[in-house]
């Protein structure tokens, strides 16, 4: 084997998170090496809505999302797995686009500031030994003075380290399914809605071009009651709700088979394993229902870049990274994780999310105070 060859920093997942972390720390002058197992650009299981506080930092990232045209989303309307609706307007909004797209434009950048990218790479491993980080890959190994792992909901990783939340047993919050399609439809192009349904709920915004993105997150007994068949789960499940029966019906699907992810779980993840940084859905998913895990992670990598930079520069110690990164994290998202968990369980049965959305929908103040909740400000 040759000898490993040394950065400051290896990042471990070429998402959202990943990616914009690269490109930041690239530009403050530090060596960066990026492993994504796919290659760009490929489709992922995604709301693909993103609230407007991440408007400027993507921006600055050099995302052109003027001359992209991306849809401004201003309106909410959520049904409930009964056929309730209510309509209201978002106190920030957001905009549509797809992972596709941004993912490859991110990947782009972070090539032309000097990145290197590894992709149809899958890491084995990342040791901590004397102060360096080892990445042991399908290719050969690397050694880092940093390590960042962003590579999403669910990892070999996780299992080797025995992270709490891989190892518990199945239950209400960590077993459930993810199906994406890109369809085209006639619902109004400012709008994201959330349609529920027994134990699971789908939301539906406009990307780039003339397509739609419905994306829905179900409990595993659901498929298990379509006989394994989504299909069958959609006519038989979800088609329940009279608004999400009659999308289902009429839109037409522009991917030849649905995209799927298992195993998804809101349990509570460490922000830190092993003295590796955790960022975007490693260090914590927020409920979909939210519709801000996009932002959530893009803001995570500005929380990280900045303490990496420090300490690549010696001007704090590991440790104090460490906890700084952790602090900082749980001041910002902490409590949109709590309120998304908590905002899920209404709409686990069809008399709770019809009752919630009877309840809220004379008190719009109450709405726009859960939104927030779930929010942050502009970074």
């Amino acid at each position: 084997m040759t000898h490993p060859i040394t950065y400051d920093v290896a990042i471990v997942g070429g998402g959202l998170a990943g990616l914009a972390l690269s490109i930041q720390l690239r530009r403050k002058g530090h060596s960066v090496i990026l492993m994504e197992k796919e290659t760009y650009p490929f489709h992922k299981v995604c709301g693909e809505y993103i609230s407007l506080e991440s408007w400027d930092f993507l921006k600055d990232l050099g995302v052109d999302l003027d001359a992209m045209q991306v849809p401004i989303i201003k309106q909410l309307v959520i049904s409930s797995a009964g056929g309730k609706l209510l309509k209201h307007a978002l106190p920030q909004g957001g905009f549509g686009i797809s992972r596709y797209l941004l993912d490859d434009t991110l990947v782009q950048i972070a090539e032309a500031a000097g990145v290197v990218v590894l992709q149809n790479t899958k890491v084995n491993d990342i040791i901590f030994k004397e102060d360096t980080f080892i990445i042991d890959n399908n290719l050969r190994q690397y050694n880092a003075k940093m390590a960042c792992a962003c590579y999403g909901k669910r990892s070999n990783m996780d299992i080797k380290w025995k992270r709490p939340f891989s190892l518990a047993p199945k239950n209400k919050i960590n077993n459930y399914i993810g199906v994406k399609y890109h369809i085209t439809t006639s619902l109004p192009a400012d709008t994201i809605a959330l349609h529920h349904f027994k134990n699971g709920y789908c939301g539906i915004v406009k990307i780039e071009g003339d397509r739609y993105n419905l994306c829905y997150l179900t409990r595993a007994d659901n498929l298990q009651q379509g006989k394994g068949d989504i299909r069958t789960m959609e006519r038989n499940i979800l088609s329940q709700n009279p608004h999400l029966k009659k999308i289902l019906q009429e839109s037409e699907t522009s991917f030849t088979a649905p995209l799927t992810i298992s195993q998804i779980s809101f349990d509570k993840k460490s922000q830190v394993e092993n003295h590796v940084l955790m960022m975007g859905d490693a260090a914590g998913m927020i409920t979909p229902l939210c519709g801000n895990g996009m932002s959530m992670a893009l803001h995570a990598s500005k929380i990280a870049a900045g303490h990496i930079d420090d300490f690549l520069n010696d001007q704090i110690t590991r440790a104090e990274l460490e906890n700084r990164y952790t602090r900082q994290w749980n001041k910002q998202f902490a409590r949109r994780m709590y309120t998304g968990r908590s905002i899920q369980r209404l709409f686990g049965s069809r008399w709770l999310s019809d009752f919630f959305i009877a309840a809220v929908k004379p008190f719009p103040g109450i709405i726009n105070y859960l939104v927030r909740q779930t929010h942050g400000r502009r970074f």
